[in-house]
């Protein structure tokens, strides 16, 4: 039975039951209609996503995650022939095109394919996916915010494809190759890089597709495009280090290809225990080439903290600049422990440690296993970039362009070497001329060069180096030395003499290390001897034909000690800016030109030569000598015979009572007086050099029979007095109606001014020998200063 109170309660649940069941079914309407809002709202944003995927703003770059080239296409790797949303974000000039045809097939020059005006590529970057790739490069590297009112409007583009190269066997397998995209100007009617260099010396616009599109073409990764992260890769470093050690051999060993050792007063950093160390016998280190810029000297080591720095963690990172904290960290991440830092381990306030360190800077970077360069810095304090978290700033702007991922490439190694401070600074030509491994920080990425290989972050070019293999990155321009020592040492001076110093004084010491180099690789004799104040002494008949950059005025360098003489004229150390080594050839032209034929002499006209040594000494140098002249059947001897023969002692000194100054060159030759005029036609503006007309007096109207290039200010008088040097040929230098061409029918001859018996440089240029012997030339014991 059940009780009646309970009866009641029963009968009252039904209703209990209706007003929780109605309550429920409230809350289940709520939450379905909230759900369904949510439904809504997220097929909206789908749908504007997908809306502005196709409508990519110029301000961002594709990021789509690394796709597995082993797995079937997905939607992002269609077929080149079916549609795409990517088809909506190309113009109508780039949509007509098939990239996947060029990119498998490739498009020669004589075939390129026409973009359209300059102008018009910038205005539709805002929808074209490649043309906001072409836009990207142009706005970056042609400064276009700097030359707002240039005319552009005539200027159009072009695009072909060129092999990247093949690394693997057979390497006439077509599947192997790669190709990249060239774009090109291919008509510019105003000459706009003629009138605007900074516009005309930029870097190629380059398209590389990426790594991951290689399959779609049946091909390897090789030489395709790789995406850079924002640190480097340690592992990748490593790969390249190994794969120069396995596979180059003696090729990248030391210049002077024999073992040598280091002074056993050099000092290494220990980045296990901290601490600045004699280096220890034999051991394997790292060099940092860096740039100092003009912070304070708060982190060098000096007399006060080399007992400090010497003991385990004494070498306290907190107090160093960025620049070599993070050389520090990265070769700790390669597994290596030693490292040379000048600033660390040269004693920089004691003038004999700092002396002896710096005349072995030959033997400190030929010596290093590697060679850590700070190309992306302007100072010690900036970072090595991508050597830790948010150290640089990726610049690798990537497109989809029907499918195929794109990207502009960035400044292959010269090209970014170029645009560095680094490359500009006198004291880094050598540090990086004489290591034979080279890793170099830039901004947008980090490279490696040895020897025989190149390799960069950006790339895909790590495999063996087979004899047949070729790669678009192998390009190499610091190779030193060649086969022979004098283009080795006249290259040297051409590349070394661009770059610029902080203290003038430091243009001998900071080329020390070649010079050192030179003389051990030719075995050319002790290096105090076979150079001076720069000049390779055993060649001088050769040394002596070097010419001012014809756009660097022709000052003298300041030396710090204002009581003490100039260095001598002769000497190129002794004028700031860049020196050129080039043939009779530089004497052919109008204007002057950059032309790249070396000097040559064909016979010697000076001989012996003596120079007044550091104590005041005058002592005779040992030249080579050179005679290739061969006279042909029905030639007459040559008319000029140079002046030979010990010079008395008597003949050495110029005045008793006055000593002469180090440095002046003694020897006999002949000199004669010339009139000169410029050349028709004025240099380009900026020319602090040109090219004169040697004028010979002793006929009416005044006869060319040779040409100088001389400095244009200040002006000079209408004639000079010139000295022979040696014998050479051209032809077109001087009037042919009137003179007989032959081998060996000029003289390089020196422009000199004179000033009581001493003479001194003032430019160089070729006389036909005829005329200088109608000139009747004066003998005489020259002293050349």
């Amino acid at each position: 039975m059940i009780p009646p109170g309970n009866h009641e309660g029963l009968k009252a649940q039904p209703k209990t039951l209706r007003q929780v069941s109605n309550h429920g079914v409230a809350l289940v309407g709520i939450i379905g209609g909230a759900a369904l809002v949510v439904w809504v709202l997220w097929l909206s944003v789908i749908r504007i996503c997908k809306l502005k995927t196709n409508i990519a703003s110029d301000r961002t770059s594709e990021s789509t995650p690394l796709l597995n080239p082993d797995q079937p296409p997905t939607d992002l790797q269609r077929d080149h022939t079916a549609p795409s949303d990517n088809d909506t974000s190309l113009c109508s000039v780039c949509a007509n095109l098939d990239f996947h045809r060029i990119f498998l097939d490739g498009t020669p020059p004589k075939e390129e394919i026409p973009l359209g005006l300059l102008s018009s590529i910038l205005e539709k970057s805002y929808q074209c996916n490649f043309c906001r790739l072409i836009s990207f490069h142009v706005r970056r590297t042609w400064k276009l915010d700097e030359f707002p009112h240039v005319d552009l409007s005539e200027i159009e583009f072009g695009m072909y494809s060129k092999n990247c190269g093949c690394l693997r066997e057979p390497f006439y397998q077509p599947t192997f190759r790669c190709y990249r995209l060239h774009i090109i100007r291919t008509k510019d009617p105003g000459g706009l890089w003629k009138r605007h260099l900074a516009l005309g010396q930029e870097s190629p616009l380059i398209i590389h597709l990426l790594q991951e599109d290689a399959f779609k073409f049946g091909r390897p990764a090789d030489l395709h495009g790789r995406r850079v992260k924002n640190t480097v890769d340690i592992c990748l470093v490593q790969k390249w280090i190994s794969l120069c050690q396995e596979n180059h051999g003696d090729k990248c060993g030391n210049v002077w290809k024999m073992d040598r050792k280091l002074p056993g007063f050099m000092r290494v950093v220990d980045v296990v225990s901290m601490t600045v160390v004699p280096a220890p016998s034999g051991c394997r280190y790292l060099t940092l080439s860096y740039v100092w810029g003009s912070i304070g000297a708060d982190y060098w080591t000096t007399k006060d903290n080399i007992a400090e720095r010497s003991i385990p963690g004494g070498l306290n990172v907190s107090t160093l600049p960025e620049t070599i904290t993070d050389s520090i960290i990265f070769v700790q991440q390669l597994g290596e422990r030693y490292l040379w830092i000048d600033a660390l381990c040269i004693i920089q306030d004691d003038s004999f440690d700092k002396s002896n360190q710096l005349r072995a800077m030959d033997l400190v970077y030929g010596l290093s296993h590697i060679t850590i360069i700070a190309a992306g810095a302007t100072t010690a304090q900036d970072p090595l970039p991508g050597c830790r978290p948010r150290t640089r700033t990726l610049q690798q702007h990537i497109e989809v362009v029907q499918g195929l991922h794109l990207y502009v490439a960035p400044p292959r190694l010269r090209e970014a070497l170029a645009q560095s401070t680094w490359d500009t600074r006198c004291w880094t030509y050598q540090e990086s001329a004489l290591s034979c491994r080279r890793i170099y920080f830039t901004g947008p990425q980090v490279y490696f060069e040895c020897k025989c290989d190149i390799f960069c972050e950006d790339i895909v070019a790590e495999s063996k180096c087979l004899p047949l293999s070729h790669s678009f990155l192998r390009s190499f321009g610091e190779y030193f030395p060649y086969s022979y020592a004098v283009p080795s040492y006249t290259g040297a001076v051409d590349r070394y003499t661009r770059r610029h110093l902080t203290v003038e004084s430091d243009i001998v010491d900071a080329f020390t290390g070649v010079t050192n180099a030179l003389a051990m690789a030719f075995e050319l004799g002790d290096p105090d001897r076979v150079f001076r104040y720069g000049m390779m002494l055993p060649n001088m008949h050769l040394t002596l034909l070097w010419q001012h950059n014809p756009q660097t005025p022709r000052t003298r360098r300041l030396l710090p000690d204002r009581g003490s003489s100039p260095w001598p004229s002769w000497a190129w150390a002794a004028w700031r800016g860049g020196v050129l080594y080039r043939g009779a050839d530089v004497y052919l032209r109008t204007q002057m030109g950059n032309l790249s034929s070396d000097p040559s002499i064909e016979e010697t006209l000076v001989d012996p030569w003596y120079i007044v040594d550091h104590s005041g000494d005058t002592v005779q140098l040992g030249v080579h000598q050179v005679s290739w002249v061969v006279l042909r059947g029905r030639e007459e001897k040559h008319a000029y015979s140079a002046s030979r023969g010990i010079l008395d002692p008597t003949e050495l000194t110029l005045d008793v009572h006055r000593p002469l100054k180090p440095g002046t060159l003694i020897f006999r030759t002949t000199c004669s007086h010339f009139g000169i005029t410029r050349r028709g036609g004025e240099e380009p503006s900026g020319y602090a050099h040109g090219l004169f007309n040697i004028l010979s007096t002793a006929s009416f109207p005044p006869v060319w029979v040779g040409t100088a290039v001389l400095p244009l200010e200040p002006a000079l008088p209408s004639s000079l007095d010139f000295i022979v040097l040696s014998r050479t040929s051209s032809r077109s230098v001087y009037d042919e109606e009137t003179l007989r061409d032959y081998d060996g029918c000029l003289l390089y001859v020196m422009a000199v001014s004179q000033d009581e018996g001493l003479m001194e440089r003032v430019g160089l240029g070729v006389i036909h020998e005829a005329a200088w012997v109608a000139s009747r030339p004066e003998k005489r014991v020259v002293f050349l200063r």
